[in-house]
Parts: C-alpha cells; sequence; structure tokens
C-alpha cells in the first residue's frame, strides 16, 4: 500500500550525449527536482524507467512503485536514443503513451519528448500532478507542455493500467493523425 503523502524520487541516468547548456536532465538536476546518475548500473532495481522502446505503457498502476523505488529518466540525444533504451535492463521499464512535445527543439513533435517532457507526463499520470507542474515550471516552455497535453494526460490518468492507456492511446492518435 502506498503512503499518500509519500514524494517519488526522481532520477536522471544521463549518457552525456547533449549539450550540457540545454539540457533538461541537468537542468532539473541544478535545480534541486532530480538526481543525475552518469553509470546505468547506478539506477536502483526496482525503480520505474521510463523507456519508449519498452514494451509496457505507464499507468496508474506504476505510482506506488515509483513511490517506493522512484522514477528514472534515460537522457540521452534522440539519435543515440535507440542503443540506450535498448541496454536498459534495470528497473521496470515503462514507455510513455501518445503525447506532444513542447520543448523548443522539437516543438508538437509527437513522442520526441525532453527529459523534463517525459518526467513531468509520468508524474501528472501518476497523480503527481504539483510535482509535474513544479517541475515543468523551470523552463520558459514548461508550463505549454502540460497545457498543450492537459486533455490527453487528463485522460491517461484516469487509466487503472497499461492495457487501458494503450486503448485510450489508440482512440487519441486516431482522433490527431486524421
Amino acid at each position: 500500500m502506498s503512503d499518500p503523502e509519500k514524494i517519488p524520487r526522481v532520477l536522471i541516468y544521463h549518457a552525456g550525449q547533449c549539450d550540457p547548456s540545454k539540457c533538461t536532465g541537468l537542468r532539473l538536476g541544478r535545480m534541486s527536482r532530480a538526481t543525475v546518475l552518469y553509470d546505468l548500473r547506478r539506477i536502483p532495481r526496482r525503480t520505474v524507467v521510463l523507456n519508449p522502446v519498452s514494451e509496457v505503457a505507464f499507468s496508474r498502476a506504476d505510482r506506488d512503485s515509483i513511490q517506493q523505488f522512484g522514477l528514472v529518466a534515460l537522457d540521452c540525444s534522440w539519435k543515440q536514443a535507440e542503443d540506450i533504451f535498448r541496454i536498459s535492463k534495470y528497473g521496470a521499464q515503462r514507455a510513455l503513451p501518445y503525447l506532444l512535445a513542447a520543448n523548443p527543439i522539437n516543438t508538437y513533435k509527437p513522442i520526441k519528448l525532453s527529459t523534463a517532457e517525459a518526467l513531468a507526463a509520468a508524474l501528472y499520470i501518476a497523480g503527481f500532478s504539483d510535482m509535474s507542474i513544479d517541475m515543468m515550471s523551470v523552463f520558459k516552455w514548461g508550463p505549454s507542455f502540460l497545457t498543450l497535453n492537459k486533455e490527453w494526460l487528463d485522460d491517461y490518468a484516469q487509466c487503472m493500467d497499461s492495457t487501458e492507456v494503450v486503448r485510450v492511446q489508440t482512440e487519441i492518435m486516431e482522433e490527431h493523425t486524421r
């Protein structure tokens, strides 16, 4: 049973593949919103790891796990992401559902979220919307991400498990890609 007051620990594995001045993961670390790790082996065993190539969708069912063990994002270049995501074996691997990026590099592109956007989305879906809002507040464009995706995030947050998230995601994608 989860402790309703326990704030999840947020970790970021940083692969060192991006411009540090533009890196949302490093900025979250500097702003004390997350702990940055530089070695994949330092990811705690039972954390929930956001991994877009996972076959299991992130859902509200992951809330207890992230409260107890933490939430991890893998921060790497999209050009080299597949290699990092493929070798990530630590923790419970979860993919976020379909969302649109608001970051300056990938604005309005589906799925190409920054590390900060991915973490904020997961926190929101898991029921930590205040923490999600706080996390995005450290970026000029951050609140836009939550506004842009609010309806979808709310829909995903209502889903009980991964199967429901996938069903809702399919409906959203069919509507959005028409």
